[in-house]
């Protein structure tokens, strides 16, 4: 996973509330094996229709509740395969949320009102480590957890955070501890 510090540069403004991940990259899509080729079909009936257009801009921006409805980890895919590295909303679905900074992707909490001045301007510019966006005319500070934080700031997904481990896996593995086999509740 890339690191993430700041992500500054041009906004994308998808003004709805309620996106839910089967609108971010519909079902017929999910079919791949591989985590890539997703991006090409972000938000495929929307724009297939014409109701919007998007540019793939670093940052997008939108409304209320982004990222709802079902867990598709596809939906982040399909958002960062097409260019976005971060999403500013006022609100998320918490598995949405948690989906974006396991693979990377920097999701930011702000007031509906600095979302819309935001898109008014055009740009932004996000810093994690001081959790703080910044835009010709305002700023404004997001929380996010400390852990979440330190991993995002030191590209650390799941599999990178247990390799950070990885003696005391080999001691485990090399121990008594390595020999029991797999734990089952159906013994006799």
């Amino acid at each position: 996973m890339e690191a993430i510090n700041i992500i500054e540069g041009p906004v994308s403004f998808l003004d709805r509330n309620d996106v839910d991940t089967d609108q971010i990259i519909p079902k017929q899509f999910l079919k791949r094996v591989e985590r890539t080729g997703f991006g090409e079909f972000l938000f495929y009936d929307w724009i297939r229709d014409g109701e919007i257009e998007l540019a793939p801009n670093p940052i997008l921006v939108s409304g209320h509740n982004f990222g709802s409805g079902s867990s598709r980890e596809h939906a982040v895919w399909a958002l960062a395969q097409f260019g976005f590295k971060a999403v500013v909303a006022p609100s998320y679905s918490d598995i949405f949320y948690s989906n974006c900074t396991k693979n990377g992707f920097l999701p930011v909490k702000l007031p509906h009102e600095d979302c819309q001045a935001i898109a008014a301007v055009g740009s932004c510019r996000i810093d994690l480590e001081s959790q703080n966006v910044t835009w010709d005319g305002g700023n404004a500070g997001f929380e996010i957890d400390g852990e979440i934080k330190r991993r995002l700031l030191g590209g650390l997904d799941d599999i990178a955070l247990t390799l950070a481990d990885e003696t005391l896996v080999e001691k485990f593995e090399a121990g008594p501890g390595g020999s029991y086999g797999p734990v089952t509740t159906s013994l006799p």
